[in-house]
């Protein structure tokens, strides 16, 4: 079987002309030209059409094949950088507390510096001359990209001048998105994200104690009902300007959970292109009022079980890691303050690397799907009526399992049954290896993110970890083929399915 190329992020620095790069890679095979990519039934979700489900509408394809957020395929090869330009804000969210100049927390809001329009593209310059994956630049704050709106504009106009082969993408709270979707749309921003935890003003009262609009401030139940009116009228707006919105909507136990099924039902009759149900991070180390006051996430179990009730049409983004304002790298491998500094020295981007990085990438789908197929007439021959599993896997990326398990910061988790293998979300926890010894608090803290799993896929487990899983109930699998995650999770499952599913904690 050939082999899709790895490439760390920090491998790539010696790149020097596209001949250099094509020479390192070796391409796998390459796809036919002209054709209408075909997607494995796990990749469905991440771009059917209701007219072709099984297909891609090519001019949406050409959206998001490279785009890491809303392809689940691409967040395997591609990388995105977000250019903190934004630091104001217009409403206050019970699970937000910027902080502009912090190295050490890892979610929304979050910055290590603000950046003017200037020096944001002077560092996405830097950062795309070492990284021929970056294909993606979005402004997520640390405050509301639209309410910094000149800003967020004059950046991404500096951008599509010297960077033309770049997405472009923001996330806002829609509060001001009605105002600012021509000029979006004139500056080729294709990507929306619409943060928007409720329908019901009753239920955002609870989640945004104020909001700014229109020279003054609102509270409560009627900031939450002009917030919901300018959210949704800038979601029509934006889908009626041909650019592809994605709602992110935190779950929030006890306040709205019950209530998402309704938002995704509604985003989707409006157009929305993808929902991504996320977790509530309430850390009260954050500092954040729900964090502060002791209002608990969902656990990874909730979570999942809200995201499969929503159906398998849903068309959910599953992958996403809650990235920090000022993220450079791939999904999952984040860097902070990565690019230009004051000395930094002139970048040049080789324009003949990059495109033959997206060539090489394109010649490795082909494979991946090819695989991926395989892997789900092999699970679909051997697996019993109803029988569903869920596997946690160690990745450092490549869509492969090629990661020791005490070194996994989190686990891409894929159901496997008769359906064949689907990914179905991301979980996060410490690692357990800490130089050379393990860590058991940290261990205690691995098994309750892995409730409800099945199996654990992975490079190498050491004695300690691995006996503690399976007391849990969780089958280990060592492989140091470095196999894609499909493929090595259906050939796990032929060899497990004789068995009955493993025994729950109780």
């Amino acid at each position: 079987m050939t082999s899709m190329p790895r490439i760390p992020l920090d491998g790539l620095g010696s790149v020097t002309t596209a001949a250099d790069l094509r020479a390192s890679l070796a391409p796998a095979s390459a796809a036919a030209p002209g054709r209408t990519v075909r997607l494995p039934h796990n990749k469905r979700r991440e771009a059917q059409g209701p007219a072709e489900p099984a297909r891609v509408d090519p001019a949406v394809w050409a959206k998001v094949k490279e785009h890491p957020c809303y392809s689940e395929q691409a967040h395997h090869h591609f990388a995105r950088m977000h250019v903190a330009v934004a630091p104001g804000c217009n409403i206050q969210c019970n699970y937000c507390n910027r902080k502009y100049d912090c190295a050490n927390e890892s979610r929304p809001g979050v910055v290590s510096d603000r950046l003017t329009p200037e020096q944001a593209v002077e560092k996405v310059r830097q950062v795309a001359a070492r990284l021929p994956q970056l294909s993606v630049v979005g402004i997520a704050g640390p405050g509301d990209a639209l309410h910094n709106a000149p800003r967020t504009l004059r950046t991404f106009e500096l951008i599509r001048a010297e960077l033309p082969d770049l997405t472009l993408c923001l996330s806002t709270n829609g509060l001001a998105l009605p105002d600012h979707v021509d000029a979006l749309k004139a500056l080729d921003v294709h990507h929306v994200t619409i943060t928007l935890n409720a329908l019901d003003p009753e239920i955002g009262a609870e989640i945004y104690p104020w909001i700014a609009h229109d020279h003054r401030r609102w509270h409560g139940v009627e900031a939450a009902r002009i917030l919901l009116e300018r959210q949704m009228e800038g979601l029509e707006r934006a889908v009626a300007a041909g650019i592809l919105v994605k709602v992110n909507s935190v779950m929030i136990p006890g306040i709205n959970d019950a209530h998402l099924k309704d938002v995704n039902r509604v985003v989707r009759e409006k157009g929305a292109f993808l929902h991504n149900v996320m977790p509530l991070i309430s850390d009260p180390a954050h500092g954040t009022h729900f964090g502060l006051t002791g209002q608990p996430g969902p656990t990874p179990v909730e979570l999942h079980a809200l995201r499969e009730s929503l159906g398998n049409d849903a068309r959910l983004m599953r992958h996403c890691r809650q990235c920090r304002a000022d993220a450079v790298g791939m999904l999952g491998q984040d860097s902070c303050g990565d690019g230009a500094g004051e000395d930094a020295t002139p970048a040049t981007v080789d324009a003949d690397a990059r495109a033959a990085y997206r060539a090489v990438v394109e010649d490795s789908r082909a494979e991946q799907v090819a695989e991926a197929a395989r892997a789900d007439a092999l699970a679909g021959s051997v697996a019993p009526a109803d029988d569903r599993r869920l596997v946690a896997v160690c990745s450092r990326g490549g869509g492969r399992v090629n990661l020791h398990f005490g070194k996994a910061t989190e686990f891409h988790v894929y159901e496997v049954g008769a359906a064949g293998v689907r990914f179905v979300g991301i979980r996060r926890a410490d690692n357990y290896c800490l130089g050379g010894y393990g860590d058991a608090e940290r261990m205690t803290t691995i098994l309750s993110v892995l409730e409800g799993i099945d199996a654990v896929l992975c490079v190498k487990v050491g004695t300690g970890p691995r006996r503690r899983l399976e007391q849990a109930g969780i089958a280990v699998h060592e492989t140091t083929a470095h196999d894609l995650i499909e493929t090595t999770v259906a050939q796990w499952y032929a060899g497990a399915v004789p068995a009955a599913p493993a025994a729950r904690r109780a």
